[in-house]
């Protein structure tokens, strides 16, 4: 049983690319990374305090944000924000920042999805 000296407060990061520049592919490819967030973290709704998006420039259709009052996240403080214009930089690309509480073990699993999963070699899927 978790107690109130067991939980803390989180980050977890991911990200995933996006086919094409429509609302439905945004819309789809961020709730798939959000939910694959929650669930391999073992997160709830309660859990959470805040999440920040970003997405590259070439992402106009919508906003990721969109994407988690789809899937039901209606009360949760949500910012978008673009991404770096970094030359070379990954297409196509929204990223994500979730803080959370949630217990101090076991480790934060990160989720990077479709090409993104270049982003971060170092991590298991």
């Amino acid at each position: 049983m978790r107690t109130e000296n067991d939980v803390v407060l989180r980050a977890v990061r991911g990200a995933t690319t996006v086919e094409t520049d429509t609302s439905e592919a945004i819309c789809a490819r961020t709730a798939e990374l959000l939910q694959k967030m929650l669930e391999r973290n073992r997160i709830t709704v309660a859990d959470i305090v805040s999440i920040l998006f970003t997405a590259t420039a070439d992402l106009t259709a919508d906003f990721p944000a969109v994407a988690a009052r789809q899937i039901g996240l209606a009360e949760t403080p949500l910012l978008c924000c673009q991404e770096i214009p970094v030359t070379g930089a990954m297409a196509r690309c929204v990223r994500v920042m979730l803080t959370c509480y949630a217990a101090r073990e076991p480790v934060i699993r990160h989720v990077y999805l479709h090409d993104a999963r270049q982003l971060r070699t170092d991590l298991p899927e």
